[in-house]
């Protein structure tokens, strides 16, 4: 009986108390050090800025994706001069200041204010792991950030954070912007070490 007891309490138990919807937390990587930790602790957050809700609007040339698939947008749009579309074809045209769901079938139509693509030197879509890693530490091709104000982009800004509210019809980014953040600080903190190339 206490063998039966002992296997439904391990089968009832979470496989990882420090995992926040399939993303790992700083303490799973405290019995690591060094630049094995720093690298580490951004593999984990490429698990966010990989996923296809960051990459849509971090892509490679002018057009934005979309969905989970990554599909060039429907209906065809262009990044404009300032990263909000084309004059009259701006972003905010279809893109309102939260999500609407479509009042038939499933899904919905993502929104936030400001609604706009990231910077072309801001492209990820095509890029490695470590060559993102490089861009994220480059002022030249961040937007002039430090490390500290990239922590202040990636924990707190509100369309990063849209990525864990999609809308409906979209799958979120793993974790929470909470954990996101604390891992990007923790990277910084350990030096913010790129994977090899």
């Amino acid at each position: 009986m206490r063998r039966l007891t002992l296997i439904l309490a391990l089968l009832a138990a979470p496989l990882s108390a420090e995992t926040v919807n399939g993303l790992r937390t700083v303490e799973e990587f405290d019995g690591m050090e060094g630049e094995d930790r720093s690298v580490a602790l951004f593999e984990e957050v490429l698990k966010v800025v990989e996923h296809p809700r960051c990459l849509n609007c971090h892509p490679k040339g002018d057009s934005p994706l979309q969905g989970d698939a990554m599909e060039v947008h429907q209906p065809p749009v262009v990044r404009g001069a300032a990263d909000f579309g084309a004059p009259g074809m701006n972003c905010t045209t279809c893109h309102g200041a939260e999500n609407v769901a479509f009042v038939t079938g499933d899904g919905s139509i993502p929104g936030h204010e400001p609604w706009q693509l990231a910077p072309e030197s801001m492209a990820w879509v095509g890029l490695s792991g470590a060559e993102i890693c490089a861009q994220l530490k480059d002022p030249e091709r961040n937007g002039d950030r430090d490390l500290a104000e990239i922590h202040e982009h990636m924990a707190e800004d509100g369309l990063v954070g849209w990525g864990w509210h999609p809308g409906e019809g979209r799958e979120p980014v793993p974790g929470t912007q909470e954990v996101f953040g604390e891992l990007v600080k923790a990277w910084i903190d350990t030096g913010a070490a790129c994977p090899a190339g």
